[in-house]
Parts: structure tokens; C-alpha cells; sequence
């Protein structure tokens, strides 16, 4: 059972803790790569809404079943 998402936006400190990965330059990776959840920027910060992050997670488990 997947555990509910923050409401408010997320960081890519979030995304780092919530998906053990090794460092920030890997979301900062995935962005550039488009390959990650969709981002977006308020003023010099990056943010993602949960719903997006939960979109792209969905998407992720719907590609490693096919």
C-alpha cells in the first residue's frame, strides 16, 4: 500500500528521502533528461506537486508490468 503524499509541494530533498536516491543532482538529472516527475519553478526553486509525483510513480510501476 502506497503511503499518502504530503499537500503542500515537494522538493528535491523530498524526492531524495522519499525515494532513497543517492543525491539531488539525481532529480536535477531526471529533469533535465525529462525523465522524472513534472517540475516546475517558484522564482530560483523547483517544486513538484504530489499529484504529479504520484502520476509519474503510477506511470513507473505501469511500464516495469508491461
Amino acid at each position: 500500500m502506497a503511503l499518502p503524499l504530503p499537500s503542500r509541494y515537494l522538493t528535491p530533498d523530498d524526492l531524495v528521502e522519499m525515494f532513497e536516491l543517492p543525491s539531488v543532482e539525481t532529480v536535477y538529472q531526471w529533469r533535465r533528461k525529462r525523465t522524472g516527475p513534472r517540475g516546475f519553478r517558484v522564482g530560483r526553486h523547483l517544486r513538484f506537486d504530489p499529484d504529479d509525483v504520484r502520476a509519474w510513480v503510477d506511470s513507473r510501476q505501469g511500464e516495469a508490468a508491461a
